[in-house]
């Protein structure tokens, strides 16, 4: 049994009952076995993989708050503090009900790899609650976010863990955990990312994910000999990360004519009306399904299904796991030619073998939505430094860490016989840096 095999079975054996951690890691692990079997020898030596696998640190905690009915409601918090070999500790927090602690630690693991390949020194973390802000007063979702934070402050610094927003943690929710921070600490200081332009946000920042992903996509397509201008988009989901993929994508040539939420998705021939799907996702907190009284020629339809639809590019922009094996079937058989992750894993193992066997270009999460923690570190420096950049500074050099981050990807892969594989560029090119300084600084 080699190397990576035994630390996958160590793994289960030592985390059962994480189903989604067990995916990252065996997804990352696969993927590595060629550098991992070249330095076997030298990683075993200092037991570099299951010191890699396993979090540096792990904070889980209550969170009793009190609603609007004078009721007292107790919520779970978490932060996963994976590894800070290249970095202070930078990843999300998500408030979601579905959040758990393997949730929690195959993000942080993904994270890990994602910050590495920005090229910027920060280590991977993740966190958040299973507490749901959907429905909630904004009064409501300050006490959660007050008491969420009153524990949190403990164990996070501008130098050592800054967390940013996810699922459920908009500008609301940063604004309320910052003002917190600040007034047990007495610290003014670039603590949380995604906050408001007004007290130390980036520009930028609210459409880096979405605009990132649409620029590697673009340099997957340069590559070949191709680009957006007259491509056919799906863009699932309908939150900040789809949005601003719609949004870039649409500037750069293509037609997105789908989106959804949980509920279901929107279909326009004639192209997705924006400032509708703003305007019923950013204003009014409503549902996809709203979109039809806004653009009446478009159709909607409940439940799964959006890969059905016949597109180009196909852009998962929602939740994990979200494509799956069938409908990765469909699109091949749609003839979708390119597939990027938006979201954090939407793709599903056996969804990813069937796409790359089926010659569709495929870039992972880990690099293509790599665009808004890279965002996020520029907000740290501008905070370090007391300075605020402007849109086109911010914008010009997330589009060369996208590119930086494509060729890095691409160049990994082709160095260990696997050209035109991006899961695997993207793992081994995040990997070696990471192992490269956890190998330089000791037993720690």
């Amino acid at each position: 049994m080699g190397y990576t095999e035994e630390i996958y079975e160590r793994v289960v054996a030592k985390n059962p009952n994480e189903p989604e951690f067990h995916q990252a890691v065996k997804e990352v692990l696969d993927s590595l076995k060629d550098v991992i079997d070249a330095n076997e020898a030298a990683y075993r030596k200092v037991s570099l993989l299951e010191r890699m696998v396993e979090p540096e640190r792990i904070i889980s905690f209550k969170v009793p708050w009190v609603d609007d009915n004078g009721n007292v409601q107790v919520n779970k918090g978490y932060r996963v503090q994976f590894n800070s070999a290249i970095g202070p500790y930078k990843g999300g927090l998500r408030f979601h009900p579905s959040v758990n602690q393997s949730i929690l630690k195959f993000l942080g693991f993904e994270q890990i790899f994602k910050n590495s390949l920005t090229g910027l020194p920060i280590g991977g973390g993740k966190g958040g609650s299973d507490f749901d802000p959907k429905g909630k007063s904004d009064r409501e979702v300050m006490a959660f976010c007050q008491s969420f934070m009153t524990e949190l402050f403990k164990y996070i610094g501008a130098d050592e863990d800054v967390p940013a927003g996810d699922i459920g943690v908009g500008g609301r929710e940063i604004g309320f955990l910052y003002g917190q921070y600040k007034r047990i600490t007495g610290l003014y200081e670039g603590v949380l990312t995604g906050k408001g332009l007004t007290w130390g946000g980036s520009l930028v920042r609210t459409q880096a994910t979405g605009y990132g992903l649409v620029y590697i996509v673009n340099e997957m397509l340069a590559a070949v000999n191709d680009s957006l201008e007259g491509k056919t988009a799906v863009v699932t989901g309908s939150g900040n990360v789809a949005i601003y993929a719609v949004e870039k994508a649409t500037q750069l040539g293509a037609k997105v004519v789908a989106m959804c939420d949980s509920n279901g998705y929107i279909y326009d021939e004639n192209g997705i009306n924006l400032d509708a799907v703003k305007e019923i996702k950013e204003v009014k907190r409503g549902r996809i399904s709203e979109y039809v009284d806004y653009v009446p020629t478009a159709v909607y339809t409940a439940g799964k299904g959006i890969w059905n639809i016949n597109c180009d590019l196909f852009l998962p922009c929602a939740t994990q796991n979200e494509l799956d094996l069938d409908g990765a079937k469909v699109l091949v058989a749609n003839g979708c030619k390119l597939v990027a992750e938006g979201a954090n894993m939407p793709t599903t193992r056996e969804a990813t073998e069937y796409l790359k066997e089926n010659g569709v270009l495929f870039m992972p999460g880990k690099a293509a939505n790599a665009g808004g923690v890279a965002t996020s570190a520029l907000e740290m420096s501008q905070n370090s430094q007391r300075l605020s950049w402007t849109f086109e500074e911010v914008d010009a050099k997330l589009l060369q860490i996208m590119k930086d981050i494509y060729a890095k990807t691409a160049d990994a892969a082709k160095r260990y016989g696997h050209e035109g594989d991006f899961v695997a560029g993207a793992n081994i090119a995040g990997f070696e840096k990471v192992a490269e300084a956890m190998m330089a600084q000791g037993i720690v």
